[in-house]
């Protein structure tokens, strides 16, 4: 019987949160040097989607190394700016809702992206829990991640689906012989989740 449902949020609920064509983007859009920027971003990016380093670090780093002719709040409302819902993904949840099952995150992301992320689309109300690589220190594909996820859950693998848009990350998970599935659309998965005995109606 399926007791939780470990939801990636980047490119399965919404899309992603600060990828490098939102980089690029912002890039653009404020007529940086993508290059050095995307070293930067390189170099800095394992702390920061770990929770060892905020925005505003990052944002020295990466882009307030150096007098600029536009402000971190401008520059921050960009990052914000880009998160969008997927169609039909967050309507998933709220039909989820109604089942007898626990719905968590299992996704990477930083920590201010995640959280303005989380409550901007009301996944607090839609989600029990967030097991995001900011809070736990480890990101996916990391075999950590997974076992953190089971230990703090108290499920067995055979409890548990867990759904991303990466196959790496599926196939990492699937070595705890945690069931995976593919995101392709909302319909898709709605269809893969009652394949696999999850009651909707």
């Amino acid at each position: 019987m399926i007791k939780t449902i470990f939801f990636d949020i980047g490119g399965v609920i919404l899309t992603n949160g600060w990828d490098r064509h939102q980089r690029r983007a912002s890039a653009d859009e404020f007529g940086l040097d993508y290059e050095e920027f995307q070293d930067r971003h390189d170099f800095v990016a394992h702390d920061f989607e770990t929770g060892q380093m905020d925005l505003q670090e990052y944002l020295t780093r990466t882009v307030f190394y150096r007098n600029r002719d536009f402000s971190r709040a401008a520059f921050t409302a960009s990052v914000f700016a880009h998160s969008r819902e997927l169609p039909g993904s967050v309507a998933l949840l709220d039909e989820l809702r109604a089942v007898d099952v626990q719905l968590a995150s299992l996704n990477n992301e930083s920590l201010e992206i995640n959280e303005h992320r989380i409550h901007s689309f009301g996944l607090n109300e839609r989600m029990s829990l967030f097991l995001s690589s900011c809070y736990l220190g480890v990101k996916k594909p990391e075999r950590a991640m997974y076992e953190l996820a089971l230990q703090i859950t108290q499920r067995r693998p055979d409890e548990c689906i867990f759904i991303d848009d990466r196959e790496l990350n599926l196939e990492c998970a699937g070595d705890l012989d945690i069931d995976g599935v593919l995101f392709e659309d909302g319909a898709q998965l709605r269809a893969a989740l009652v394949d696999r005995g999850v009651a909707l109606g």
